[in-house]
Formats: C-alpha cells, sequence, structure tokens
C-alpha cells in the first residue's frame, strides 16, 4: 500500500490504534534515518493491522459509528505517526507523545542529508528546505524553490548543481507518497484480545513488547476503555503532590484490592465494572496511606517515599478496613511495618512472590502477623550504627534520616525553630546539610564517600544552609549551641566538640551514627507499642495535589540534587521518559550494588535503547557493575550530551546549572555512543 494512502487512511478515521497500544517513543534520531530510508529507497518495513469492530471508545483516533470496521495498526505506529506528523505537519488523532520528534525536519538538496532545524546552519541558506512546507506546497512554489536553490548555488558555488538536478532532488523526496509499505492484515472479529496481543508480540518487527501489565490493560481496555485515562489521571494527581507512582504500581495495587493476588492474571475474571470499583477503592486507600506518610511521618516527596512496590499489600490492607485507619494504633503499627521494609530492602528482590506471601499473611493473621514475619525474615529489626554507615542519598536508611528529623522535631541550627512544623517563605525550604562542609573535606584528602556518608548529612532550612555555607564546625556548632541550648541534641550532632576538628572526622561519623541508631531504634520502639507521640498533624493530600493548609512543602537540596533536578527539567521540558529516582542496582539475589540518582530501566527510549543510570556519587563498589547494567554516566553533562545523541535534539544549555564536571561515563555491558 502507498504512503499516500495509508496516511488518508489515519486521516479519515480508518486507521487507528487500540487502547492497549503505548504511546510515541521514537526520537528524532529514528525520524531522521527513516526519511533517509524512505528516500533512498530503502525497504523500511510492514505494518501488522487487524480489521475488527471495535466499541467506539476501544480505540484511538478511529470512527464514532457503532459497528463501523475499523483497521487497527498494531505494528507500525511509530512509523505511520512520524510519516503523518511529517507530511502532514502535525501529529494524528490517535497520538500520544512528544511532536518535537518529527517537527522540523529539513532536507539539504546538495547533500541529500535529512536534519532537524538549526538556525545558525540553516537560517540563511535555502539548500536546507523544510520537508513539511515542501510537502504542503503547490507546484509553483516547489518550482520557486528550486530556482532560488539554484541562483544561490550559481551566486557561491564553483559547481552549482543546476536548476534541473535541484528540481529533481526535490521530486524524488516528493514522490515517497508513492513509496509501497507491505501491508500484514490479520482479520476475523472473533479474535479475542489476548490472541491479537499475542500476535502482536511475536511479529513486532524489534519494536515495544507488551509487558503483562500492559496485556492486562488490555483486556480491561477490551471492556472498559477508559481504565487507561482513568489509571493515568490518578497518577498524575500523585504526581502533583510529590509522589511518583507509576501506572504498572497502581495496577498492582488494584489487582491486589480485586483479588488478593500479585498476578495481574487473575484480573482475567474481574468484569469492568468490577475493576472500576476496586480502581476507586484502590485511590482512596493510597490517598489514606499518603496522607499517613505525609502526616505522621513527614514523607512528603517521592525521594523519601521508600519500598513504594509494599504499596500492594497496604493498599489491601486499607481497602479492607473500608479506605482508611482511624485507630492511632493500627496507623503506628501499619508505619512500623512500612518503614522496616524499605530499611531491609523487603521489596528489593523477587517482588511478586514477596507480596504474595505479605498478602496471604495480612489474610491470616493481620498487620501483626505482618510484623511476624519480617522478624522471621530478617531474625533482628534493631537498627545498628553500622547500618547508617553508608553515603549517597539514595541508601534505603536516607529516608529513616528525613522521618527522624520531622517526626522527632529536629531543631534548625540557626534559630532553634523545630523543623517538624509547616514552614513558609522561600528561604523556610527544607534543604540536606553536610556537616563537614564538602570543600573542607575534599581539601582534607577525604574522598567522595567520605564527604557524602550519611553520617554527615542533616537538614536545615535554605536560609540557615547558605548562613552556615562552608564554616568550620568547630565554629559554627559551638555558636548555634549556645545561642540555642540542646539543638545539637536534637540534631543527632555529637556535642564533643574535640570531634569536630578535620582530623577527628571518622570519630565523629561513628559517634554520630550511634546518636541516630539510638534514636531510630526508639522511635520505631514507640510505634510499635503504639505509644508514639503523634503531635504532627495530618495535612491531606488532594487529588489536584493541594496541600490543604496552603503551606509550602519541605524539600532537600544540595549539588548533587541540583544535578537531578536539572535532568528531570529537562526530562519534563523535552517530554523524555520519566526516569526512576534512588534505583537500586541489584545482582540476581536481589543483593544491592549501587543506588542510582536515576535511571531508565527499559532505556530511555523504552524497549528500544539499553538501560541508562545517573549515579552522581560513586565508589570502588561501582566496579561490580560490570556487565550487569546498561550504561552508567557519572556527570550531569555526559548523560545530557548521550539524550542528545540518542534522541537527535539539541538541548538548551541554560536548562543546565551549574558547572558540569568533565567525569566520563562508565560504559557497562554496551558500547557508549
Amino acid at each position: 500500500m502507498q504512503v499516500a494512502v495509508i496516511l488518508n487512511n489515519i486521516e479519515h478515521g480508518q486507521y487507528a490504534l487500540p487502547e492497549f497500544q503505548r504511546g510515541y517513543v521514537w526520537g528524532r534520531k529514528q525520524v531522521r534515518e527513516l526519511f533517509s530510508s524512505l528516500y533512498r529507497r530503502y525497504p523500511v518495513g510492514g505494518f501488522l493491522v487487524w480489521t475488527t469492530k471495535p466499541p467506539p471508545d476501544a480505540v484511538r483516533g478511529g470512527p464514532t459509528q457503532p459497528g463501523r470496521a475499523v483497521t487497527l495498526l498494531l505494528d507500525g505506529q511509530q512509523r505511520a505517526t512520524s510519516l503523518y506528523g511529517v507530511l502532514r505537519g502535525q501529529p494524528p488523532s490517535f497520538f500520544q507523545g512528544n511532536a518535537r520528534a518529527f517537527e522540523d525536519l529539513y532536507f539539504n538538496i546538495r547533500t541529500e542529508a535529512f536534519e532537524f532545524y538549526g538556525p545558525v546552519k540553516m537560517r540563511d541558506d535555502p539548500m536546507w528546505i523544510s520537508v513539511t512546507e515542501l510537502f504542503n506546497a503547490s507546484v509553483d512554489d516547489i518550482e520557486h524553490l528550486a530556482e532560488r536553490a539554484a541562483q544561490f548555488e550559481s551566486d557561491s558555488l564553483p559547481q552549482p548543481l543546476g536548476a534541473f538536478k535541484i528540481l529533481g532532488r526535490l521530486n524524488r523526496l516528493l514522490d515517497i507518497r508513492q513509496n509501497d509499505l507491505y501491508i500484514e492484515e490479520i482479520a476475523g472479529e472473533e479474535l479475542t484480545i489476548d490472541e491479537v496481543v499475542e500476535i502482536f508480540n511475536r511479529l513486532n518487527s524489534g519494536g515495544t513488547k507488551l509487558s503483562k501489565a500492559d496485556l492486562a490493560l488490555a483486556r480491561l481496555c477490551a471492556d472498559s476503555p477508559k481504565a487507561r485515562d482513568e489509571l493515568l489521571r490518578l497518577v498524575d494527581g500523585w504526581k502533583r503532590a510529590g509522589y511518583t507512582i507509576r501506572p504498572e504500581l497502581l495496577l498492582r495495587c488494584v489487582t491486589t484490592v480485586a483479588t488478593n493476588r500479585v498476578s495481574f492474571n487473575g484480573l482475567r475474571k474481574v468484569s469492568a465494572s468490577e475493576f472500576d470499583g476496586a480502581l476507586k477503592r484502590t485511590a482512596q486507600s493510597i490517598d489514606s496511606i499518603l496522607n499517613l506518610f505525609r502526616g505522621r511521618l513527614g514523607i512528603d516527596h517521592a525521594r523519601v517515599l521508600g519500598a513504594p512496590n509494599a504499596l500492594a499489600v497496604l493498599a489491601r490492607m486499607v481497602a479492607e478496613s473500608g479506605g482508611r485507619i482511624d485507630d492511632a494504633r493500627s496507623q503506628q503499627r501499619l508505619l512500623y511495618w512500612y518503614m522496616q521494609c524499605f530499611m531491609w530492602g523487603r521489596y528489593s528482590g523477587p517482588v511478586a512472590s514477596t507480596t504474595q506471601r505479605d498478602l496471604a499473611v495480612l489474610e491470616d493473621s493481620g498487620v501483626d502477623g505482618l510484623i511476624d514475619e519480617l522478624k522471621r525474615w530478617r531474625r533482628s529489626l534493631d537498627v545498628r550504627p553500622d547500618d547508617f554507615a553508608v553515603s549517597t542519598r539514595g541508601a534505603r536508611f536516607y529516608p529513616l534520616l528525613y522521618i527522624l528529623t520531622r517526626a522527632n522535631a529536629a531543631r534548625n541550627l540557626c534559630d532553634g525553630v523545630p523543623l517538624a512544623q509547616h514552614m513558609l517563605g522561600v528561604g523556610a525550604q527544607l534543604e540536606l546539610h553536610h556537616i563537614f562542609p564538602k570543600k573542607r573535606l575534599y581539601d582534607a584528602g577525604y574522598n567522595q564517600t567520605d564527604v557524602n556518608a550519611l553520617g554527615n548529612f542533616c537538614f536545615l532550612t535554605s536560609d540557615c544552609n547558605r548562613r552556615i555555607s562552608a564554616s568550620a564546625p568547630a565554629i559554627y556548632l559551638r555558636d548555634a549551641e549556645a545561642k540555642n541550648p540542646g539543638v545539637l541534641k536534637s540534631q543527632w550532632i555529637p556535642e564533643d566538640d574535640s570531634l569536630w576538628s578535620l582530623e577527628r572526622y571518622p570519630d565523629f561519623l561513628a559517634a554520630r551514627r550511634v546518636l541516630l541508631a539510638e534514636a531510630a531504634n526508639r522511635f520505631l520502639n514507640s510505634l510499635l507499642a503504639g505509644t508514639q507521640r503523634l503531635s504532627a498533624p495530618i495535612v491531606e493530600t488532594t487529588q489536584d495535589g493541594e496541600d490543604k493548609r496552603g503551606v509550602a512543602e519541605m524539600r532537600e537540596y544540595d549539588e548533587d540534587t541540583r544535578d537531578v533536578a536539572d535532568v528531570l527539567s529537562i526530562v519534563a521540558t523535552e517530554q523524555i521518559a520519566q526516569p526512576e529516582t534512588d534505583y537500586e542496582i541489584c545482582d540476581e539475589h536481589g543483593a544491592v550494588l549501587a543506588i542510582a540518582d536515576l535511571a531508565w530501566p527499559q532505556g530511555v527510549q523504552p524497549d528500544l535503547s539499553p538501560p541508562v543510570a545517573l549515579l552522581l556519587t560513586t565508589d570502588a563498589v561501582t566496579d561490580a557493575l560490570e556487565g550487569r547494567y546498561g550504561t552508567i554516566f557519572t556527570s550531569k553533562q555526559r548523560l545530557v550530551w548521550h539524550l542528545e545523541e540518542l534522541l537527535g535534539i539539541d538541548i538548551d544549555n541554560d536548562q543546565i546549572i551549574g558547572d558540569p564536571d568533565a567525569a566520563s561515563a562508565m560504559s557497562l555491558g554496551v558500547t557508549e555512543s
């Protein structure tokens, strides 16, 4: 079938997408290569389609008349979208993704190369022409383009192509509308969603395979076409409130609420109405859980939301209690179980089997049974000083330090104000503070792991953090204690001033780990006993992300988190796939090898490119990653360059804050481009 016919079918709604299809994931590099191949008449692959009569709302971009047959694109969405987007100058009606991937594609008449618009190179050079404008130009306009380009060449080059050859190349480009692409058609309304998805996965030519979660959604969308939209709406609402809950995890939670099973296969027996009801109960339960985390533990953003996979069990627990848990003792034991889960990595290994085991225990013995199961699994749930002997904010005990700060009313070093309060004003934003300043430690010969030791972290307001800056601990700690007696104890900072020198830094860390472990055990034991003084009011998180008290959210921030924030800003601006934060890179047994600040486990272009991670704090342990992961970058700038190369985009330098270092990426398992 000719390209022009395919585009007309899309335009008139004859070609559409089934709801189980993912959105557009191609980058500019793939679009550029597609048009280069079409221009040179190279094979670009065919299309797999399924002609059926689905319900009107079970497809994207199809007809609205009930009973009308429609051809669903099973394989070829990326190519069809790219062709339509470039040649028509707008995305097709079924489009979901980043339209910048196919906007402003240009063709060089002399070199016959395709590139995306760059003003410095192309603005005053008529040999660069917009592909979209060419395909929408009249015959007279095309002849004028050829004449203008020929005149430019004759005025500036000793061997110009000439108007005839230029016009020939323009017509060759226009003739790609007549290129024939192979169409493989699956016919039969009797086919089930399962059968069609199986065919899709078998025949998909190197593209994105559907996961078990996608297959479950495919079944659901056959009966409840708006299920995916509702899932995404809920995820977006929690994201605006500061929490990252991926659609797959939400679907897992719905599955446990509906079936008390972790496997998506359990949804086969769930009707559309039953699923809609389970989704509502799940959303209510997760709202209740997040409100509890936020109000009682101070977990107010995604970076300190440890063990997110535990939400599947928690959602079942709360849903069975009617969508909320009101009595204080039950709340505290739930929080105790959750904190123990993230501290010891309960859900870092085989998530499905662990979740199913915990669901069975929950059904038999409730939260008390879950706690007993943890004790059997770990033997000891006591926190030891050595548990704080880790570095980086991604460490499992980092959320514990944050929780202790918020829930135990640790006080600001500059003015003694409790940090558990909701604080107003820009200068009151919570920031991560190195007790021993980084520069002083580096100058004294300490390495990156020592500098970023968890025992060297505390939290202050941004205003206080700036005032202290790189002051010597022996000076500013003594001054802080003199002005506000007890402020050091509230932050578990050793009061022995002989430990405040650079020479005694290792001894300072050892002493502070003891204090942190003691504080952690006191807090956890009080939760277990149901005697924790819960003085912080619950601040409810609504689906529109608004804090009902209308106060500023508390965040931690330092140089490394600025790098992470820069990358996340680029991800949002360029509409790149959302990465995971504080991602645990594990071996085959679930043991953590390293914690990446950011990671794309399925690739920046999901399932089309290798895994990528950003690891800003590195040490000898990263050598163990050899062959276990895709590409690890140890600097923001190198990652940005990789994104530019992979996606064929130019990232505005204004989006990159700070002075990027020249650390190189470690290529682990694949070759860095």
